[in-house]
């Protein structure tokens, strides 16, 4: 049984990435229906909170059918950052997550996200004082280093087990890789494999396939696997590497019907969330994810992306369904 502070997960649990622009509470929802063990929020400005913004104030909105969750937050400056993590506990999730991963470079050439790989002493005394300042436990997503000739995650975990971090997720690249390349888990097992290191470990980076998560469970011995990018459009990828390690098979890949679905059932949660007018604008990103594949699916991906009407939508949806057919799985 993996637990993080109080919270149990279960065996080798699957979290949802903290993903900006996506991994908001509709998207949560469906990723939670459908496997994920744990959510986390889009990551959140700890600038941002201290001055009451409202983009990153409703950041903080979650529901109990999504827990358990944890807020994310980011930031170079420690006050901000411990002031933001008390903003964060107000909202009750079940633990607070530092960003130390993110690689942009308006987050990262500011000090924040993996720019805090660069100094690892302030890195440690950042993460002290969120834990100091916070009841709920703290968990800390990073990435292998800043660049290859940086690489000092072993470090890094040690020192942050040490002032108190209940868990820590490792992406298998540096910040110089950006998104590019293939994940080093290699470095993630030595960290969960020292043996002064007791926290749990979770691996992300490439997880993208029911087989290549059981590869890496099997090769790598971690806590669990955080996914991300695979998640999109393709929310049924918990449930499927679930019942993959359960039984050795594969679950056929979901229906037409099915997607059409989800994208129905994503976009009654975005406007439940967001209003009519920002539920229907942010739904728009989803739909050519949830139809990849579909032939003949770009005349109806424009009526989607330039209707405001909901009842349109959904009949568009309704359409989908009728008049497409999903090619048969090579």
């Amino acid at each position: 049984m993996v637990k993080i502070g109080e919270v149990e997960l279960g065996d080798y649990p699957l979290l949802l990435a903290p993903m900006e622009d996506v991994s908001d509470p509709p998207f949560r929802a469906v990723c939670k229906e459908n496997g994920a063990d744990m959510m986390y929020t889009e990551f959140i400005s700890a600038e941002g909170l201290i001055r009451d913004a409202a983009k990153s104030r409703q950041k903080l909105d979650i529901y109990n059918e999504e827990r358990p969750i944890g807020i994310q937050i980011f930031g170079d400056k420690i006050e901000s950052m411990r002031e933001a993590a008390a903003i964060a506990e107000e909202a009750d999730p079940e633990l607070i997550d530092i960003n130390y991963g993110c690689p942009v470079k308006k987050v990262a050439c500011k000090g924040a996200g993996a720019g805090i790989l660069k100094d690892i002493p302030k890195m440690q005394r950042m993460t002290e004082e969120i834990v100091k300042q916070v009841k709920k436990p703290v968990t800390v997503k990073t990435r292998l280093g800043w660049d290859s000739n940086t690489i000092q995650i072993l470090e890094v975990a040690k020192r942050l087990q040490d002032v108190g971090i209940a868990a820590l997720t490792i992406h298998g690249r540096t910040r110089q890789q950006m998104y590019k390349g293939e994940a080093d888990w290699n470095p993630i097992a030595e960290v969960k494999n020292h043996p002064d290191i007791h926290i749990p470990i979770f691996g992300n980076g490439d997880i993208d396939s029911p087989e290549k998560a059981l590869e890496y469970k099997e090769k790598f011995g971690l806590d669990g696997a955080m996914i991300g990018r695979a998640a999109i459009g393709y929310p049924w990828i918990f449930k499927e590497i679930k019942h993959f390690m359960a039984t050795g098979e594969k679950l056929a890949p979901p229906t037409l019907e099915e997607r059409v679905a989800i994208a129905k059932r994503h976009l009654e949660f975005s406007l439940e969330w967001k209003g009519e007018r920002q539920g229907i604008l942010e739904m728009r990103r989803h739909y050519t994810n949830y139809f990849r594949g579909v032939a003949n699916f770009k005349p109806y991906r424009m009526k989607l992306v330039e209707s405001l009407d909901p009842k349109e939508l959904f009949g568009v949806l309704d359409e989908v369904q009728t008049n497409l057919i999903l090619p048969e799985p090579v």
